[in-house]
């Protein structure tokens, strides 16, 4: 595959219909780390954090009443319908954001002169996978990403990983909003009054570990786990939590903005992998987060996925170990990183290329015919229908980023009848003989080639050219 090809598609999200490939592949792909734009003015029109939290809030007190934690295991309200409640919530407040944020996702990606540092940001979004299928994130779908991953995706690895942790996408996704220390001020006053509900969560701690930083089988034991949920104990989201500690949130912070509670907090010094965390507060919790960001481990564990997802499905050792030691060195500077990958041999190498997901297909398919315009409705259904809902990956480990997932017959068949739906809608005028070259330059083999120039419509020639062996793989 020639070096314009691999820098449209493995590194890129596919060629625009019409737009000359690069001259030169890998100083295109440098020049994007300079002319990103983290805000698009796509995103502008988006309702904003505090209504999206306001609107959560309000649901929640009407299923549960005042003074109950945002959570969905709380006792519901009597004489309330909650199902009827809840489908109302779903299908009209939250979806309505969530569809929103899916379009103008959709739209940037399609239309994006920086698509390289935009495919990072959709690998970032999933590594720190959120699932919208949980009701109380469904309208927080989209803003992890565009709050806590697009100002950081060309920054330091630790101020990413900060920002995550404490974005309320992350926090009520996991949990961590309802947490409490079992010797904090509010855990001590439940205690006495007997209270079965409430008390540690170690989601947030489990997963930053397991998933974000370190990895699995890196070292850290339950014990680890546990002393990490004790620290991280009083980061919560103002607004929605109306349960134990909500009053001295009052006046503090505007709904969903990330706010530390010292009362939920468990005091104490903490022990976590050998080492000793002595600080008080919120600062605890965020000195454990800045040595895990820098850990050898989080190195490899980092390395090891940039490359499965530039390379292959089985990422080669030398370069792991490149971008490990360069991640190292730079103290989690990820556009050292990027520069590394640029500059490696082995992205560039013609064998095995990448199997697209259905999310990579489907955005480079509307880059090549120009759908910029199409509905958040519409993406978001065909993506269900292929199999990776937007932001709905059904855990915390995200999407696979492996051909197996996603390779199978059904799911083949399913992209075959997108590709035609595309065609005939999106189609009208494309001639595929003439656009192949812009998608996949100098790669075409003799059958596909074949293929399209043998096609009865325009309309079915196109729907090949987006289902031939090349277009689907990166």
């Amino acid at each position: 595959m020639p070096e314009q090809s691999i820098a449209l598609n493995r590194f890129g999200l596919g060629a625009r219909g019409n737009a000359t490939p690069p001259a030169d592949p890998k100083a295109w792909l440098r020049n994007q780390l300079q002319r990103f734009d983290p805000k698009p003015a796509e995103f502008s029109t988006l309702p904003g954090r505090s209504q999206i939290a306001n609107t959560l809030a309000d649901y929640l007190e009407s299923a549960f009443g005042k003074g109950k934690p945002a959570s969905v295991d709380a006792t519901p309200q009597a004489g309330v319908d909650q199902l009827k409640l809840a489908r109302k919530f779903i299908r009209e407040d939250a979806a309505a954001q969530y569809m929103a944020q899916v379009g103008a996702r959709a739209r940037v990606a399609i239309a994006s002169e920086t698509p390289f540092v935009e495919r990072l940001v959709h690998f970032w979004a999933n590594h720190f996978a959120i699932s919208a299928d949980k009701l109380v994130t469904i309208g927080m779908g989209g803003m992890l990403e565009i709050e806590a991953i697009r100002p950081h995706v060309l920054g330091r690895f630790g101020d990413m990983l900060l920002a995550v942790e404490q974005h309320p996408a992350m926090l009520l996704y996991l949990d961590q909003a309802q947490s409490i220390g079992p010797d904090s001020m509010i855990g001590a006053r439940l205690a006495q009054r007997g209270a079965k509900r409430g008390g540690l969560n170690e989601n947030l701690a489990r997963e930053i570990l397991e998933l974000h930083t370190l990895g699995v089988r890196t070292g850290y034991t339950q014990a680890d786990v546990t002393e990490f949920a004790r620290a991280l104990t009083g980061w919560t989201v103002a607004g929605i939590s109306r349960g134990p500690g909500a009053r001295f949130l009052a006046g503090r912070a505007e709904p969903g903005e990330f706010v530390f509670v010292a009362p939920l907090h468990e005091p104490g010094t903490r022990t976590i992998m050998g080492r000793t965390y002595r600080q008080e507060g919120e600062a605890q919790a965020r000195a454990i987060l800045a040595d895990l960001s820098t850990a050898p481990a989080t190195a490899r564990h980092i390395a090891t996925k940039l490359a499965r997802h530039f390379v292959a499905d089985d990422p080669p050792p030398a370069l792991i170990d490149r971008l490990s030691a360069t991640f190292l060195r730079t103290g989690g500077d990820l556009p050292s990183l990027y520069a590394e990958l640029i500059a490696a041999p082995e992205p560039w190498a013609v064998a095995a290329p990448k199997f697209k997901t259905p999310w990579d297909w489907l955005i480079s398919a509307l880059r090549a015919v120009g759908g910029e315009a199409l509905p958040g409705q519409m993406v978001a259904n065909v993506l269900t229908e292929l199999g990776q809902p937007v932001w709905r990956p059904g855990s915390p480990a995200g999407f696979d980023d492996i051909a197996q997932s996603w390779a199978g017959p059904d799911a083949l068949v399913k992209r075959v009848d997108v590709a035609e739906r595309i065609a005939t809608r999106m189609g009208s005028g494309i001639d595929a003989r003439a656009l192949a070259p812009h998608l996949v330059p100098q790669s075409l083999s003799a059958a596909t080639t074949e293929a399209i120039a043998r096609a009865d419509s325009p309309a079915q020639g196109l729907a090949l050219l987006l289902v031939s062996p090349e277009f689907l793989r990166r």
